[in-house]
């Protein structure tokens, strides 16, 4: 599965960017779709999926929810992710992520195996 990024930039806080994730190669070895994000220093972080493992359902990480819209074109193998009110704290490289999802667990998520794209950086300054 390959999976390329686009859509990141920079902009201000309390602007918005949307980011696209175009899927290609094995799609029907995945169930989900999502994101992950790496601030500079920190650790790589899940933000969100669309998973029809759960009958489309979608998540969020609570550092997003309510400023950040996850969905999907099936028919084009594509994922987006709106980001509404971006404040400095998002700013991060955001990486489309694939994956055959397994269940949750308390910290995170189980994945029989996943796949990544190359990364987009987000930025978010005044």
């Amino acid at each position: 599965v390959q999976l390329v990024e686009s859509g990141g930039g920079l902009v201000q806080p309390g602007g918005s960017l949307r980011l696209s994730c175009t899927a290609s190669g094995l799609i029907s070895s995945i169930n989900t779709l999502g994101w992950y994000r790496q601030a500079p220093g920190k650790e790589r972080e899940w933000v969100a999926h669309i998973t029809s493992a759960w009958h489309g359902r979608t998540d969020y990480a609570d550092s997003v929810k309510g400023r950040f819209t996850i969905s999907g074109d099936n028919a084009e193998n594509v994922v987006y992710l709106q980001m509404n009110s971006l404040k400095p704290e998002d700013t991060a490289v955001y990486y489309c992520h694939a994956a055959r999802l397994l269940a949750p667990r308390a910290d995170g998520w189980d994945y029989e195996y996943d796949y990544w794209g190359q990364g987009t950086q987000v930025t978010v300054s005044s």
